[in-house]
């Protein structure tokens, strides 16, 4: 059964000339198979910090990460990030695209649109596999980023903001079909966002991150995502005195933190 654990870290930035950055504290996390962990808070808080780390880009000042009892030391096709900015190359349709990470891993042509074709599916873009990227709308764009970051077979998908630059009404969407591809995959996904409704609403497990140096000061256990397979009706759930009573509390959470950096 797979799992990351996040043990003891803390990062510190060193600045040339100046006392070093200490934009993390003792960090001390577990995320397990089917765990839909959200890590939310405000600006400055150490989130992608967080979620760099976890990918391997950058490494821990103190304590360590592991992946299924290994180390995390650098980037690896265990880990997969979707950003905001989707990074799609543009010279590549569609299958090219979602298969690009496979033909880097030395997969033949037939093997790599095989699998690639299964994710452009899952996503609903089978239509598009032969367009232009360029072609395709900011939330269909989203989605081949999304294909691409699956087709690697990862323990855990790591998203950073990746519907913060969609309209409303996509965005909602987007977050439906995310939890669709959750649920049908059965990975571990660490999600960033500034949206309260949307993390509540797609996590089963909250984390709130306090102002640097980013600590984990509150978890919450939801029960929205899976409530809402049972629903199919996301707005109902939205607007259930459950959801918003949560939603206030959260947002208490968050503006008292800010209010107390505001004073430092």
């Amino acid at each position: 059964m797979a799992a990351l654990a996040i043990r003891n870290v803390s990062v510190f930035y060193p600045v040339p000339g100046k006392p070093s950055v200490h934009a993390l504290e003792n960090i001390n996390l577990e995320i397990h198979d089917k765990d839909f962990v959200v890590a939310l808070g405000a600006s400055g808080c150490g989130k992608s910090t967080l979620l760099n780390l976890i990918a391997g880009f950058m490494a821990p000042s103190e304590g360590e990460i592991s992946l299924d009892g290994r180390v995390v030391t650098g980037p690896g096709a265990d880990r997969s990030v979707v950003f905001q900015k989707h990074a799609l190359l543009p010279w590549l349709n569609v299958l090219d695209n979602v298969a690009f990470g496979l033909k880097i891993q030395g997969h033949d042509r037939g093997k790599r649109e095989k699998i690639a074709r299964a994710f452009i599916k899952l996503l609903g873009l089978e239509q598009f596999e032969h367009s232009a990227t360029y072609e395709l709308s900011g939330g269909m764009q989203q989605r081949v980023g999304i294909a691409r970051a699956l087709t690697s077979d990862p323990a855990i998908l790591l998203m950073d903001e990746p519907l913060g630059a969609l309209d409303a009404l996509t965005r909602e969407r987007a977050q439906e079909l995310i939890l669709k591809v959750w649920r049908d995959t059965g990975k571990m996904v660490f999600f960033i966002t500034h949206s309260v409704e949307e993390a509540l609403f797609m996590g089963t497990k909250l984390i709130v991150m306090s102002p640097r140096p980013g600590r984990i000061s509150h978890v919450f256990d939801l029960p929205f995502s899976r409530l809402y397979f049972e629903t199919d009706n996301a707005r109902e759930i939205k607007a259930s005195a459950e959801f918003i009573a949560i939603r206030e509390k959260i947002l208490q959470i968050i503006f008292t933190d800010e209010a107390g950096t505001d004073d430092e």
